[in-house]
């Protein structure tokens, strides 16, 4: 990332750049994180020559998710997901895992908007749970 060049552009350039479904789902999605934290953290994360633009991570005390389109998804992996409860029963891959948890959209899906900012809440007061104590 060039000094010019904060999180926020590439991860609006990232959006910009993929110009279908994909584009407005990883969209709608960010504007839910934002609204469910105001004060979470948008970073870049993992680039490199074969992903320039890096993967879109929203932080608060730690990573709270990232945001990766493919080709037929746009996956929203939780950091600390096996820990967070999620009652509407959002996450449906990276189920077996003992850490992660993810949540893949596909074309057409609907976003269940107010159990989505539950869920980003939740991980959030998850990290700020765990705050390491200050000497």
């Amino acid at each position: 990332m060039s000094k010019s060049e904060t999180p926020a552009q590439l991860i609006e350039a990232r959006i910009k750049g993929l110009a279908d479904w994909r584009g407005e789902t990883l969209a709608r999605l960010r504007a839910l994180i934002r609204e469910a934290c105001p004060h979470i953290v948008e970073e870049v994360k993992w680039r490199k020559p074969t992903n320039p633009l890096g993967v879109p991570t929203w932080e608060r005390v730690g990573i709270v998710c990232t945001g990766e389109p493919y080709k037929d998804k746009v996956k929203l992996t939780f950091a600390k997901g096996a820990a967070v409860d999620d009652p509407a029963g959002l996450f449906n891959a990276s189920l077996d895992g003992n850490v992660r948890r993810a949540i893949d959209f596909f074309e057409g899906d609907k976003i269940n908007e107010r159990a989505f900012k539950a869920l980003i809440r939740a991980a959030v007061a998850l990290n700020e749970k765990k705050k390491p104590k200050r000497a």
